[in-house]
């Protein structure tokens, strides 16, 4: 065994005992099924701390020649499967940490030579008559292997995206890179030698205009993760069940971390942060305080049109359409505030609806970063709304209509670049805004269906919550007193069926022409 070639499965070994590991291992099924097809190359991006490195090291452990893994696989998912045996320990495996290869201080033009003699030198050494000796190419070498054996690689490249990642502005470096994976795994001969080709890494492959730069990688990323989604974090029956194994409350841990629409109808979480959570006893910051909020910040300060109002609206529980298409799956050849929200995807900043082309914040942890940000950005307004929900919190509890009307008024006219009016879905905006704190005490539901209708926003008391519910109905030019009608009306309230604690019924209504605000509220 090298240190690239044929690792062995220590890696993989050393997260299967892990206090919490959560079996992905079926996973393994899929690449089975491409080896040696036209689909066997695969690009898989994913954020920071999701579970990349140890998915690499699962394929290492599995196909890697020069261990036995069968012990370590027995009890995982995988075994089971009917080609499990077939494809275990098998194949000569070469595994690449692109960031072990960058230096501190030297250019990143010399980031190919240092992966190619280090992986050449192992080569050598393994099959020494096979190599030809003026070969000075990774792909020399393994296609010389490959005539004299009949040796086929798979090949896993753990965070490909480095060089583009962390030298943004060396085109030179990025260039020589490329280039080197362009003739490792599109030219010809990799067709004999390559049995699989797996990458990880943050961002899809790098776009030229159009077109791919590895156009025969099938890419599986944040925007479409497909066949793999369920692999792309956790999932919401595998969170329960460490939830009820250690102990957890389920409803906070998918407050935190949960809202990464993968595929229809497919959350994931951050596995990150449930580990640590589930560790540590306490839902915290856990993922995004492994990266400073000062990257975030510099991408939403970006001076795009409508970039500011997005953030804003996403804030206040809102979506924002966008077109993915044109991002060059970079971090500088921004041209539109959609290449912006893109990149944020792929970062693990928002989440994305394929269906509907939307974006959203996904959930409480990733929503403090985004208000850390905006607060060193310079977003008074905004800050100002989020500083005084508290305010606006206990005046509703204390059923003072007026002040309710005075405050939420003060949001919006502090806010009025941001969140205009032009229909009850930014009037909603502006009250989940004003309401931002009230996610400590409740579980907010905008449109929820209720008795005859959708109650325009429901707060549902947390567990651990004292506070009344409220059921609060919008209107837009007609009166407050109206929307509490409609709501006693419609029966919203069917909505808390079996709450047996205070209820409040809150109607709001914008007068467009004064510009005023009037509130009215009624216990039950």
């Amino acid at each position: 065994m090298g240190i690239f070639l044929n690792p062995g499965n220590r890696g993989f070994e050393s997260a299967v005992k892990s206090q919490i590991y959560v079996d992905k291992t079926q996973m393994l099924a899929y690449t089975n099924s491409v080896l040696d097809s036209e689909q066997r190359y695969l690009c898989v991006s994913r954020p920071r701390r999701f579970g990349k490195s140890i998915t690499a090291e699962m394929l290492v452990a599995y196909y890697g020649r020069g261990c036995d893994s069968m012990e370590l696989f027995r009890n995982c998912r995988i075994a089971s499967d009917s080609r499990f045996r077939e494809h275990l320990n098998r194949y000569d495996v070469i595994h690449v940490d692109i960031n072990s290869f960058r230096r501190a201080g030297e250019p990143e033009e010399g980031i190919v030579s240092r992966i190619q003699g280090a992986l050449l030198g192992e080569l050598r050494e393994c099959y020494r008559e096979c190599v030809p000796g003026d070969a000075v190419s990774l792909r020399e070498a393994l296609a010389g292997i490959n005539n004299a054996k009949g040796t086929r690689f798979v090949v896993i490249i753990d965070e490909w995206d480095a060089v583009f990642r962390e030298e943004k502005e060396d085109n030179e470096a990025q260039t020589e890179y490329i280039d080197f994976l362009r003739g490792l795994f599109k030219d010809a001969p990799s067709k004999k030698f390559i049995k699989l080709a797996y990458l990880t890494g943050i961002l899809p492959i790098k776009k030229y205009g159009t077109e791919s730069a590895l156009n025969n990688f099938d890419e599986f990323t944040m925007l479409e993760a497909d066949v793999l989604a369920e692999y792309v974090g956790f999932t919401e029956s595998e969170v329960r069940e460490l939830c009820e194994k250690h102990g957890m409350d389920f409803e906070r841990t998918a407050q935190w971390y949960d809202g990464y629409v993968v595929e229809k109808g497919l959350h994931v979480y951050n596995p990150k942060s449930v580990v640590d959570s589930i560790r540590r006893k306490r839902i915290g910051n856990y993922w995004t305080n492994t990266e400073t909020y000062e990257s975030l910040k510099s991408y939403i300060s970006m001076n795009f049109d409508g970039l500011r109002d997005a953030v804003a609206r996403m804030l206040a529980g809102d979506s924002c359409r966008i077109n993915p298409a044109k991002f060059q799956n970079d971090m500088t050849s921004f041209k539109s505030r959609d290449d912006i929200l893109t990149l944020l995807i792929h970062l693990g900043y928002l989440t994305y609806d394929r269906d509907t082309a939307s974006v959203w914040i996904p959930n409480e942890e990733v929503k403090g970063e985004f208000v850390n940000a905006i607060e060193d950005a310079g977003w008074k307004p905004v800050m100002d709304a989020i500083n005084a929900s508290d305010r606006l919190l206990e005046a509703t509890w204390q059923m003072d209509a007026e002040a309710v009307a005075e405050r939420i008024g003060a949001v919006h006219m502090a806010n009025t670049s941001v969140l205009y009016y032009n229909d009850e879905n930014s009037l909603s905006c502006v009250i989940t805004l004003a309401y931002y704190n009230a996610v400590k005490e409740y579980t907010i539901v905008r449109e929820m269906p209720a008795g005859k209708g959708y109650a325009d926003i429901v707060f549902l008391p947390r567990k651990h919550s004292d506070k009344p519910a409220m059921v609060v109905e919008l209107k837009w030019n007609h009166s407050a007193r109206g929307a509490i009608r409609q709501i006693k009306d419609k029966k919203y309230v069917r909505a808390l069926e079996g709450y047996e604690g205070k209820i409040l019924l809150v109607g709001i209504n914008y007068d467009k022409k004064t510009k005023k605000y009037k509130c009215s509220i009624d216990p039950m």
